[in-house]
């Protein structure tokens, strides 16, 4: 039997704003997944979902999302000893595409630019996958990872480790390898690393969008 795929877009106003808008106008969301393993692509779930918004450059902590969700599968114990996931946890959480919608639907009641993780591929593939598997294919994805903007401030780092990052440029740190609390981490390093770029004479949209790696789904 043939499936048509059906197309899902994520609410972000990016194609909306000037290039000269100020950094500190913009709205930003940092996202974070969790999984029960690496190996999306074929076989692996996801868990979780945490995010929280950026306004300017202050992490909003009172604008936050997090929700649990249900791999329809069992979660190791290697994963719940990393992540404090169980399987308990998960059992009445919303499906992947449910957790998803509702994600989105954070996303655009904040009216969102564009989207920030730390090594973002890696979560943007988990999105998409699950959707993928609903017969969706997502579109107008923008997002930006921390990872490029290092490596145009401070490219002598060759790492990706978040927790190491944060402590390199002193930011905060949250309970490691859950989905809100690496959010948040990531939210205050990216904030950070706001400043810097702006310290170096950039302060705009589009000098942001020309030195980190577009990377959005059309």
């Amino acid at each position: 039997m043939f499936f048509q795929r059906r197309n899902i877009s994520c609410p972000l106003i990016y194609r909306d704003i000037p290039l000269v808008s100020p950094l500190e106008s913009l709205k930003y969301i940092v996202f974070d997944t969790e999984t029960t393993g690496f190996l999306v692509s074929s076989g692996d779930r996801l868990i979780e979902i945490g995010a929280v918004m950026i306004e300017g450059f202050n992490v909003r902590e009172d604008k936050v999302f997090q929700t649990y969700v249900n791999p329809k599968r069992q979660i190791s114990r290697e994963i719940t000893e990393l992540t404090s996931i169980t399987d308990e946890k998960v059992k009445n959480a919303p499906t992947a595409l449910q957790a998803i919608e509702r994600f989105f639907d954070f996303v655009e009641s904040e009216e969102t630019v564009c989207l920030i993780g730390h090594y973002i591929s890696f979560d943007a593939l988990v999105l998409k996958t699950e959707l993928k598997r609903e017969k969706f294919n997502l579109k107008h994805l923008y997002t930006i990872d921390t990872l490029d903007l290092i490596g145009f401030i401070a490219p002598s780092y060759d790492m990706r480790d978040l927790e190491r990052y944060a402590r390199i440029f002193g930011t905060r740190i949250y309970e490691r390898h859950t989905a809100l609390g690496d959010a948040l981490t990531t939210a205050y390093l990216f904030v950070e690393l706001l400043w810097q770029f702006k310290q170096r004479g950039y302060d705009t949209w589009g000098e942001l969008m020309d030195v980190t790696k577009k990377m959005e789904e059309v």
